[in-house]
């Protein structure tokens, strides 16, 4: 078995000692950050975009279940469409809770997200599973990015729905097993993913640039944002850790 990338970026990080204390935002609890309206505007966006995402990511798990070509894979993705939306609720009740009304907040993110599953439907079982792991592992990484510059209970939240349902280490297992039963499948799942990475980082972007709020966060218009040359940095990381899971698939990048 290839170790995972989370694993690996484990072990690095503890190599390289203690993370560094928080400063700025991200030392200060929700009350004292909300305090500032853009920013509480750039997090309502944020977990809006965020509970489309799951509650996006749990119709997809169902309708790839339907694609199963065994009970058992049929069961093991329904447990993970089931925790998706836990994760969905999560941030509906979040949203709810800092006084945001949650369809709102979701609703500008609708159309983009829809129209990237549209552009990006799996013909078959294991395209779908190779779009699961890249795609929403792309999706994943952007956020966890974000999540360094939250405060600490937006940040807290965010880490936790973020969490694998399982569909990683699933996806590794039935994608390799299905290379070294016939090669030839490995070119397409190559082609296939590096698709899905163009499209998911283009949609990232168009959706950072057509909210204002999360784009002066992004770029240092609120306290402890990204800069330019920092998003451009976040990327490239982002465009790594893709080829990591690549190798894991056992794909070239």
């Amino acid at each position: 078995m290839v170790p995972f990338m989370e694993t690996s970026d484990k072990a690095a990080a503890a190599a390289e000692g203690p993370a560094e204390e928080p400063t700025g935002i991200a030392a200060q609890d929700w009350a004292q950050a909300s305090a500032d309206p853009r920013y509480r505007a750039a997090v309502v966006d944020l977990l809006g975009a965020l509970a489309y995402g799951e509650l996006a990511a749990f119709e997809r798990l169902a309708e790839d279940a339907k694609l199963a070509p065994t009970l058992g894979d049929k069961a093991e993705l329904a447990k993970m469409a089931a925790a998706e939306f836990q994760h969905f609720e999560r941030l509906r009740d979040r949203l709810a809770a800092v006084d945001a009304e949650p369809t709102g907040a979701m609703e500008p993110f609708a159309a983009p997200l829809d129209e990237f599953h549209r552009q990006t439907a799996p013909s078959d079982w294991l395209e779908g599973l190779v779009k699961a792991y890249v795609g929403d592992s792309i999706a994943s990484d952007f956020y966890r990015e974000v999540a360094a510059r939250l405060d600490s209970d937006t940040r807290a939240l965010v880490l936790t729905v973020l969490d694998d349902t399982g569909h990683a280490t699933f996806a590794v297992e039935k994608v390799r097993a299905a290379i070294e039963a016939d090669p030839r499948v490995g070119g397409r799942l190559a082609l296939w993913a590096r698709r899905l990475m163009g499209e998911a980082l283009s949609q990232a972007q168009r959706v950072v640039a057509d909210r204002d709020a999360l784009s002066t966060m992004l770029v240092g218009g609120v306290a402890d944002g990204f800069d330019l040359a920092e998003v451009g940095k976040m990327f490239s990381r982002i465009t790594e850790a893709h080829t990591k899971r690549m190798a894991a698939l056992g794909l070239a990048a």
